[in-house]
């Protein structure tokens, strides 16, 4: 049991030891590690604050569509537009603004059905480009790091006289890699977190077109 216990402890204690030199390889990646630490944070944030943002815009009642017609279709319009003021989606305030327009043609109806999901689906991409730029700048920070390191190290080795050049070369050019290795890591996380909402805008568009073609059709179906 003891014996148990202390093997428990060394596993423990070479696990914290494991995190406390990831932890000191990284600080010594040098200043850059800095901004490349803010560009992590950034992305994160903006990932999965749009992830629910979006996901949010996605969701709408499967009747809603059947009660707008059913309003319209009793000549309710009143009750329509209360329904989508209380619908909290793109689909909904782009049917609210298509139900404004009633009366008039029905080009004009579709450009202003067209004008409100323009303004949606930009709602919905803010800050999505500044994801895509830290998908490229992290890694070109990285890289940077790496050449200024490389840098320090050959004018170490200089400064030394050439005493001791392996050990030199070696510390200073795996803090130097260390940068790059983080700026690499930060892009991967970015441009797959920017596919990957690029790709949940483009499915609320689809369900945004959807409907509003659903809402035309409507509109020209004959009075019974």
């Amino acid at each position: 049991m003891i014996y148990m216990l202390l093997q428990a402890d060394t596993s423990a204690a070479g696990g914290q030891m494991d995190s406390i030199a990831m932890i000191d390889l990284l600080m010594k990646g040098g200043v850059l590690m800095i901004p490349l630490a803010i560009l992590l944070v950034v992305a994160l944030y903006i990932f999965f604050e749009r992830y629910f943002t979006i996901k949010k815009a996605a969701r709408i009642d499967k009747n809603f569509m059947n009660n707008i017609k059913d309003y319209v279709a009793s000549g309710n319009i009143e009750a329509a537009k209360t329904l989508c003021r209380n619908t909290d989606s793109p689909i909904a305030r782009m049917i609210e603004k298509g139900l404004s327009r009633l009366g008039k043609p029905l080009k004009n109806i579709e450009v202003a059905i067209e004008n409100v999901g323009k303004l949606e689906v930009y709602k919905m991409e803010k800050s999505l480009v500044t994801l895509a730029t830290i998908s490229g700048a992290a890694p070109m920070l990285g890289f940077l790091g790496t050449v200024l390191g490389m840098i320090g190290a050959f004018y170490n080795l200089a400064q030394a006289g050439g005493e001791g050049g392996a050990d030199i070369l070696a510390n200073d050019i795996y803090q130097a890699l260390v940068t790059t290795a983080t700026g690499l890591s930060i892009g991967i996380i970015a441009y797959i977190g920017y596919n990957t909402l690029i790709s949940m805008v483009e499915k609320v568009i689809f369900k945004m077109e959807a409907y509003t073609v659903e809402f035309i059709d409507l509109l020209q179906e004959p009075a019974k």
